[in-house]
């Protein structure tokens, strides 16, 4: 296993991608209502992505054909944008990919289209927080699996199920790089993190059984049970100090101050 080290310039340029996943996060979350189709959301995010001079990353990637991942209720990931139009109570999952000058950023979010039932808040909230517990295990001289294990202990402490097909990743010049990172596992294994390292860290949780069905279309993967899924990402940058999340705006409220510095 290679996993690359990315010089300041390099993570700058990932930033600048990764900036403009949050800019059609933005957008999405600014269009989400009864009664849209994940369709036009998707055709928000495509315009989005031009309008910034960027491409989608998704788009032709393996033959997918679309510019965001749009995962509805109990789908957990690659949902296709369609013709369906969202209701009340409904959670969706959008992951964003942008291609930028040569640099990828990744990133992804779960929203409820008020009122949701409250099992369901408390399932995107905590895989919210799972996100957030991951990266803080993302420091140098800690260990890939130090990522996957604490992301595990907080959702299954919390009575929820961990999505274990898909998990996250390294990404810079290309979408997928080394190391794979499982959400799900001991601690202590797998490559020791340095600074340089950028990842992209996704869990995706549900309750009851985790286990996935792949739709027709051969590309959504949905729970077996039917139980909803919740998924969250951002692509982060390993420093000598806390962790840099590059898909938020440096100035936002809990990044990068949601750390507490350690010894």
């Amino acid at each position: 296993m290679a996993i690359e080290i990315k010089g300041p310039a390099e993570i700058e340029g990932i930033r600048a991608s990764c900036q403009i996943v949050y800019q059609v996060q933005r957008a999405i979350e600014s269009a989400l209502e009864p009664g849209i189709t994940t369709l036009e959301l998707d055709a928000i995010a495509a315009r989005t992505i031009r309008d910034h001079g960027a491409v989608a990353a998704f788009k032709g990637y393996r033959g997918f054909p679309s510019s965001i991942c749009t995962s509805v209720n109990a789908e957990a990931v690659h949902g296709l944008p369609g013709k369906t139009r969202l209701r009340q109570g409904d959670i969706i999952s959008v992951d964003v990919g942008v291609l930028l000058e040569g640099y990828y950023g990744d990133g992804a979010f779960t929203l409820g289209i008020e009122p949701i039932d409250p099992l369901v808040q408390s399932l995107i909230s905590t895989t919210r927080t799972c996100l957030h517990i991951g990266i803080e295990q993302a420091r140098t001289g800690h260990r890939v699996s130090d990522i996957s294990h604490a992301i595990q202990e907080h959702a299954e402490g919390n009575g929820f199920s961990v999505i274990r097909e898909f998990g996250g990743h390294g990404i810079g010049h290309s979408l997928h790089e080394d190391p794979s990172i499982l959400n799900h596992g001991p601690p202590g294994k797998g490559p020791r993190l340095h600074a340089g390292f950028v990842l992209a860290i996704e869990p995706i949780l549900t309750w009851g059984s985790p286990q996935l069905v792949t739709a027709s279309d051969g590309w959504t993967a949905a729970t077996r049970s039917g139980t909803p899924a919740a998924h969250f990402e951002h692509t982060i940058a390993v420093t000598g100090s806390a962790p840099d999340i590059l898909t938020l705006p440096p100035d936002h409220p809990i990044s990068p101050a949601l750390f507490t510095p350690q010894p």
